[in-house]
């Protein structure tokens, strides 16, 4: 859905009087929402929740608070709806913090009081636990729904079982009689759509027959999914991590979390995946897990009523999705730490910790895949790795990263164009489109025609004597002198040979497929894509590698450790290493990475290899760009995210960043006891800032606090309903006292407890890259500039995200230029020792002409360093 759609469907605020924001699912936003352009005024109130069509900057509403006042400690009553936040707007995390350490101080100093106070204490202290608890249960039962529903689903497509209708192909075949050896995957219970159509199981017309009917399942499982989620919730579509990123960063996106998402998402991950496209169901999983986490939080009102605190259950949430997507719940913790959290304290990891125990345990006792494991591909090597088997081992960790770099360009490039063309309106369609390619190629090829994860499990599995597949097509070599293992290296059959054939024209047909099926309109995971390629790869180098031991086992290289007939290469652990180089390479992650496959695999004793191909594939990926995936979706889609990894190394101040910048308005100001009602409405309906710095008087233009619109505006709309004599000429007060008034005047309306009387600010020689830190670790929504206490402007964390984008397109000089050091703003007083006349604005026009002056000496210096 483009910009353009969502200011139709409401959610391009224009309020004074607009304060509620929707959050029915079928108002939301699409997921793939805009693409970040610093030009349009669209996407500057996408960024920081502007609330007024205009092409003005907008300014992100916030402030911190003073830990030792709470916010509504001098209302005589408190304010519903003060201290919230909008739709597509920034959470203040310090303001927060702040309001949970006050409501932990007033529970501690009641606790003592009665019993009743007592139990509220230790209910609240429990509560952490308890919604942790209830994520980790909620998310287990649906993953284990997910793959039951999903692996019954995929062999609908080739047949159906007609003693028990619920079992998938497996499973109908477990209790017969009549199966072989050679082929253990037909019993009379099983029947393909041929012979139930045309009854006939082999020939032309019964392959023609299963043909069409593979087919017509792909395209209607994803066409139902797509119009699902078209219809019933947006959200639904995508991997969600991106999105799951940013909202922990702090970002508000109403509905996406909500009921909706998490019944739509968990249906339509199903059909997707039974859809046979190109995609996993490990992302959305947690995206699932982490609608679990809010929907339970409100249930709590420690975590219901603080956006913050709320985020921490949300990161425990995520570490529940990856235990239950790999079987892997260290690694899910490592993944939430590493990847996706954004604020993650010490008890954040203990909650993660529990919580992802709690949904394996659950996961593990609905056995979905019937071999007692957490996971489908689960496997056990029995060959030691050599010393000289770490060359293949970083060459797949090369190819993980030239992967990852080729993926991450190519798939926003096309993501890009699908925006910006109309084809981008048609999702429908493109789902259908997709669908049908994927199903026409896949079916001939028998390594595509499987489902991923099947296939994973088999380029994994290490050919043993019950191995019946093309894979494990060995010539028995009787001629061996020595036999040290049961099955020893053996030259390959035709069976093999064909099977590499096959496998290079699947890697070729999943790189393709991939690029285009991430992002489409439905539930799309990337990591199961991404490790099929890279197993593909693994098994045919371990292939390679096994065949060039065993024709030359005299080499110095395998001399000293593969003897004739002895078993020293295993292929499947090449499978292994290949997908984690690939999957590193597209997420740039590391160290929950290799957690993740020995948890998924349980190869302990592989760490060691894991580790070189997964560092490997990071730095060959970061040498094309630092980006992963996620974090180049986050700035596709225009979120406002400060990414902690990456390093600012400009020389830029905060006078250079702030607003007002030259041809901006000037910056609107409130003054603390010379503004009536009226004066605050009109300003608020003819701006579209989210927040006005308070100060003194009109001739001090010293600073007072930050009040923010959205607080103004419930502030004066209660009082007018609320309160007598409150009148549109009615004098506002933000200071302690209230100044005297005339006796005929109307009564005044008190704001202080409104007011943030600590707002961050920073002087205007701040250099950006202490600017930035500060709104990465506190988690700032903006920050004023001021000179020798006068405001002159503000730094919001849009403000941020563009001159940071801006910085990457342009080359900035080596050292500071010489007017950094020059006095960039006039004194508060003018010559004749009076104030200089400010009427409500920070005036900023004497600068003008100096400004023009220094930047066009940046650009001539830019210019002739290129």
């Amino acid at each position: 859905m483009e910009s353009e759609q969502l200011f139709h469907r409401g959610y391009y605020r224009n309020s004074y009087n607009s304060i509620t924001s929707a959050s029915s699912d079928e108002e939301l936003l699409d997921g793939a929402g805009v693409i970040m352009d610093f030009q349009t005024s669209e996407d500057d109130n996408l960024l920081d929740g502007d609330t007024a069509v205009g092409t003005h900057y907008t300014m992100t509403n916030g402030g911190s608070i003073n830990s030792s006042t709470h916010l509504l400690d001098l209302l005589d009553e408190p304010i519903p709806g003060v201290g919230t936040y909008d739709d597509f707007h920034t959470i203040d995390w310090v303001r927060e913090k702040c309001k949970d350490r006050e409501r932990h101080r007033r529970i501690n100093s009641k606790k003592k009081e009665s019993a009743w106070e007592m139990t509220k204490s230790l209910y609240d202290a429990w509560s952490g636990w308890l919604v942790v608890t209830l994520t980790g249960l909620a998310s287990g039962a649906l993953a284990g729904l997910i793959d039951i529903a999903a692996d019954w689903m995929t062999d609908l497509k080739e047949g159906i079982c007609l003693s028990a209708l619920w079992y998938n192909h497996e499973q109908c075949c477990w209790g017969s009689n009549e199966t072989t050896f050679e082929e253990r995957d037909k019993c009379p219970q099983w029947k393909t759509w041929a012979e139930l159509i045309i009854g006939q199981a082999e020939g032309p017309g019964s392959y023609i027959m299963n043909y069409i009917m593979y087919i017509f399942w792909a395209l209607s499982f994803a066409f139902l999914a797509v119009s699902l989620v078209k219809v019933f919730a947006p959200y639904a579509c995508g991997s969600g991590i991106p999105e799951i990123k940013t909202i922990l960063s702090g970002f508000i996106i109403r509905g996406y979390l909500g009921k909706w998402t998490l019944m739509i998402k968990t249906i339509t991950l199903v059909l997707a995946v039974a859809s046979g496209l190109s995609l996993g169901k490990e992302g959305p999983l947690v995206h699932v897990a982490c609608c679990c986490g809010n929907i339970f939080s409100y249930l709590f009102p420690k975590y219901s009523t603080n956006e913050a605190k709320k985020r921490e259950v949300l990161s425990a949430a995520s570490a529940a999705g990856v235990s239950v997507a790999f079987g892997a719940p260290i690694g899910g913790v490592l993944f939430s730490l590493e990847e996706v959290s954004y604020y993650f304290p010490l008890k954040t990891l203990w909650r993660s910790f529990f919580a992802a125990l709690v949904a394996a345990f659950v996961l593990r006792s609905i056995n979905p895949f019937g071999n007692s494991r957490l996971v489908l591909f689960y496997v056990e090597y029995h060959t030691p790795w050599y010393l000289f088997e770490l060359f293949p081992f970083i060459l797949l960790g090369v190819f993980g990263g030239l992967w990852g770099a080729f993926f991450i360009r190519a798939n926003i490039a096309w993501c890009r164009r699908r925006k910006s063309t109309k084809f981008g309106k048609y999702p429908v369609l493109e789902v259908i489109i997709v669908a049908a390619i994927t199903a026409v190629i896949a079916f001939p090829n028998p390594y595509t025609r499987l489902n991923t994860s099947e296939l994973i499990k088999e380029l994994f599995t290490d050919c043993g004597p019950l191995e019946s597949s093309s894979l494990c097509d060995y010539r028995n070599d009787m001629n061996a002198s020595k036999i040290v293992d049961d099955i020893p290296d053996r030259p390959a059959g035709v069976g093999v040979y064909s099977a590499i054939w096959q496998l290079c024209l699947a890697l070729i047909f999943k790189i393709i497929m991939t690029v285009f099926t991430f992002g489409i309109k439905v539930p799309s995971g990337l990591f199961i894509p991404s490790m099929a390629i890279g197993a593909i790869a693994g098994r045919i180098v371990g292939i390679a590698v096994e065949q060039l031991a065993y024709y030359h086992h005299d080499w110095f290289i395998f001399k000293e450790w593969c003897e004739v007939g002895a078993d020293c290469i295993t292929p499947g652990l090449y499978a292994m290493v290949g997908a984690a180089a690939c999957l590193g390479g597209v997420t740039r992650m590391t160290v929950s990475l290799v957690v993740i496959v020995f948890e998924l695999t349980g190869g302990l004793e592989y760490i060691v290899p894991l580790m070189a191909a997964v560092m490997t594939s990071k730095w060959v990926g970061d040498a094309f760009g630092r980006e992963g995936i996620y974090e180049a979706h986050i700035r596709l889609n225009g979120y406002p995210f400060l990414d902690a990894k990456e390093e600012f190394t400009h020389t830029t101040l905060a006078a250079d960043v702030m607003r007002p910048r030259r041809n901006d308005p000037p910056l609107a100001v409130l003054t603390q006891d010379n503004m009536t009602v009226d004066d605050i409405e009109n300003m608020i309906n003819e701006t579209s800032y989210n927040g006005f710095p308070v100060i003194m008087s009109k001739e001090s233009q010293r600073l007072v606090g930050f009040a923010l619109r959205r607080d103004l505006t419930i502030a004066i709309e209660s009082a007018r309903k609320k309160q007598e004599g409150i009148v549109g000429s009615s004098r506002v007060c933000f200071a302690q006292h209230t100044p005297s008034l005339p006796a005929e005047s109307p009564r005044p309306l008190k704001l202080r407890s409104i007011l943030d009387m600590s707002p961050f600010t920073v002087t205007d020689h701040t250099p950006m890259e202490i600017v930035v830190d500060i709104f990465r670790k506190l988690g700032l929504r903006q920050c004023l500039v001021t000179h020798n206490g006068i405001v002159l402007g503000i730094i919001t964390k849009k403000n941020i995200l563009e001159h940071l984008e801006q910085l990457k397109q342009h080359v900035e000089p080596l050292a500071p230029p010489w007017h950094y050091n020059k006095k960039r703003y006039p004194p508060s007083y003018g010559p004749d020792g009076k104030p200089r006349p400010r009427i409500n604005n920070v005036q900023l026009n004497s600068i003008d002409e100096e400004r023009e002056e220094t930047e066009e000496e940046v650009r001539l210096l830019s210019s002739t360093t290129l």
